[in-house]
């Protein structure tokens, strides 16, 4: 009956011009997979050691093209691509076992093939004519190739080797030419551990760049670690390391070194690349894993100038860039009785709460995957298959009621679901918080439009969850127009 009722309703709906006619898309088809290049100063500290075991358990997922062990100013005459050789290794041993889990994943042969050296000193000093490396050539390589996909260099440490890819090009290469490769560019940077970072993206101004400058203390992705006042943040704690990751969870799991600065700060610059139904990469501005940016010329002041920044000068950014954008965020919890979620009282904004809002979620992805590592198919989780049960673009009148459905959704394991739907105000151009109609941790929610003067754009994201140990979750996005009432 209700079914029936969903139905009768979302075609009277239609019939009455509250919601535009669309073709339905009842289950996404799998996203090209990103081509992916990895700067890293592994060694400098374990936390890019904790990133690459991360990255290595998404292998099937992502198209990494190179591996690059770098310097940066924490370990300015020093490289280890040995270091990344050895977690390759190790990825070798459990691979077996990973692809009863999922398809995709590339032998560790083929991986540690793209294992290079960049420049092994310290920023623009070791770039310039006949100064190129195995790193600098493999960025190169990738924008050459015919594969019409965007390249995603993925920053996490010092970036001279990246520089040193542009000088050549620009050296010797067309302008034109020059710029056409540019545009297959796709930049992430961890902060900026070099000088180079600051004069890649003043050199070259149509690059598309994400970072967040200066001082360490004003960057998104300290959302990865940091404990806040309000929030269970026992994902992030040591003792949920050792239990869920490091113990007993093979020999991936076992190379995943204890914390000693921050954990896994580099990881952000590759989550949105993960295909969870959360993000799209080439709109920083909406949001997922890895956190939101927008696109703007910061200022100055508000770079923490005077934070740490590892002794790199912090200079004025003289274009748009993507960077730190803020979210408002009222956790959702468990309740232990009536409504399974209850909104919390606490607010929190802040721009690394773009990353946070996010980690139980990515946490748990994490240790499953470990778990993929040495137990069977039966015996491990997987996540949940999100269906729409609609289009993902409605274009709705100001002051209609409309559904959501994710009607359809299903779990490979049999696992019961969990939904919850929410609008993500800061994703579009309509910034107030649209609450649903009634309960929003069912698979269908109601909402309605507000009343607008011009078109504007609000996201709906579904998070679909399943009860599985640990329990996983994936998402659709929605994106609804509104357009003012006749």
């Amino acid at each position: 009956m209700e079914t029936m009722r969903a139905w009768t309703g979302l075609v009277l709906a239609i019939a009455l011009g509250w919601i535009a006619p669309a073709h339905a898309a009842p289950e996404a088809s799998a996203p090209a997979k990103v081509r992916l290049i990895v700067l890293s100063d592994i060694e400098n500290e374990p936390d890019d050691t904790q990133s690459f075991v991360r990255l290595l358990l998404y292998a099937n997922e992502i198209d990494i093209e190179a591996l690059v062990a770098t310097t940066s100013t924490h370990m300015r005459g020093e490289i280890y691509p040995q270091s990344i050789k050895r977690l390759v290794s190790l990825y070798g041993q459990v691979r077996p076992n990973l692809v009863l889990h999922a398809d995709g994943y590339p032998t560790a042969e083929t991986l540690a093939a793209r294992v290079r050296a960049g420049q092994p000193a310290y920023g623009l000093a070791a770039t310039g004519p006949g100064k190129d490396t195995e790193g600098s050539r493999a960025i190169i390589a990738a924008l050459d190739s015919p594969d019409p996909r965007p390249v995603w260099v993925s920053v996490w440490g010092g970036a001279n080797t990246l520089a040193q890819a542009l000088k050549t090009l620009s050296a010797t290469r067309p302008a034109a030419e020059v710029e056409r490769l540019i545009g297959k560019l796709r930049v992430y940077t961890i902060s900026d551990q070099d000088d180079a970072g600051a004069w890649i993206r003043k050199t070259y101004p149509s690059l598309f760049y994400v970072v967040s400058p200066g001082g360490y203390g004003a960057a998104t992705w300290g959302g990865m670690f940091q404990a806040v006042d309000g929030l269970d943040n026992t994902t992030v704690s040591n003792a949920w390391l050792a239990q869920n990751i490091q113990q007993g969870r093979g020999p991936l799991g076992a190379a995943y070194p204890d914390v000693a600065y921050g954990m896994e700060g580099d990881t952000p610059a590759f989550l949105n690349l993960i295909p969870t139904g959360l993000a799209d990469p080439e709109r920083p501005d909406w949001g997922g894993w890895g956190g939101r940016y927008a696109l703007y010329t910061p200022n100055l002041a508000d770079t923490d100038p005077k934070g740490f920044t590892g002794g790199v000068p912090i200079e004025p950014e003289t274009r748009p860039i993507w960077t730190n954008a803020i979210d408002t965020v009222a956790p959702h919890e468990p309740a232990p009785f009536g409504r399974a979620v209850k909104v919390s009282a606490r607010v929190h904004k802040d721009y690394r709460a773009t990353v946070w809002r996010w980690r139980d979620a990515f946490q748990n992805d994490l240790a499953a995957r470990i778990g993929w590592t040495t137990l069977p198919r039966d015996k491990a989780n997987h996540p949940p298959v999100a269906v729409l049960d609609h289009a993902d673009r409605l274009t709705v009148r100001a002051g209609k009621t409309f559904s959501l459905s994710a009607r359809g959704s299903h779990d490979p394991d049999g696992d019961s679901l969990s939904f919850l739907w929410f609008n993500y105000p800061e994703a579009g151009t309509w910034k107030t918080s649209i609450p649903a109609n009634g309960a929003e941790n069912i698979y269908r929610a109601s909402f309605t439009a507000p009343a607008v003067t011009k078109p504007e754009t609000a996201h709906f994201i579904v998070a679909i969850s399943d009860k599985g140990a640990p329990a996983l979750t994936r998402y659709r996005r929605v994106i609804v127009t509104f357009l003012p009432a006749p």
